[in-house]
């Protein structure tokens, strides 16, 4: 008995792995060998291609295809029309299907509407790609991109708000009031002891 709900318009092929609480809305197509973990949310139209892996909580959006390569950690956002490539240089008439470069979208990372991921280039944990963005290299943790190509213009905390450092390099977010630490250009949440 499955435990998860598709819609009756959706196409789920058979050797899939489907979680618990996972929703498939109108017009969606789950390929074989394809994961996908506990209480996703798939809209309308999206493509799960084969070997395909999303974590737990992912949010795919309308009009979204994810191609063979591609990884989704836990709680990663993936905005309404945004785009993964799975090889570099497409030909029609050549058939690049054992060349298909690896994407792994880490934890809590969001990807905005119309955004384009340019395949072999990582997302980093909690990152924020901003709407219409082109990443076209590793994008790190924590690091709000905008732009084509996409360019680092800040930070955002894991409720999605920018960060902004004071001159001992230390940044609250305003709305869970968790303090970030910026050491080396790289962004850390200062994990506070609770004991």
């Amino acid at each position: 008995m499955k435990n998860y709900f598709a819609h009756e318009t959706a196409v789920v092929d058979d050797g899939c792995i489907i979680g618990e609480g996972t929703k498939i809305w109108h017009f969606s197509h789950i390929m074989k060998k394809a994961v996908l973990g506990k209480n996703c949310n798939l809209g309308q139209n999206v493509l799960v291609s084969t070997d395909v892996v999303l974590g737990n909580n992912v949010k795919v959006q309308n009009n979204v295809s994810i191609y063979t390569g591609v990884t989704c950690e836990d709680d990663v956002f993936l905005g309404p029309s945004m785009v993964f490539t799975n090889v570099s240089n497409p030909r029609s008439a050549v058939n690049r299907r054992g060349e298909y470069e690896k994407t792994v979208v880490r934890k809590g990372a969001t990807i905005g509407a119309n955004a384009t991921i340019v395949c072999g280039h990582d997302i980093g944990e909690f990152a924020f790609i901003g709407a219409g963005a082109v990443v076209t290299k590793e994008v790190k943790p924590y690091a709000l991109v905008v732009g084509n190509p996409a360019r680092h213009i800040g930070w955002m905390s894991e409720y999605g708000h920018r960060l902004h450092f004071d001159d001992t390099g230390i940044a609250t977010c305003p709305e869970s009031g968790d303090k970030y630490q910026m050491k080396d250009e790289q962004v850390l949440k200062i994990v506070v002891n609770q004991s």
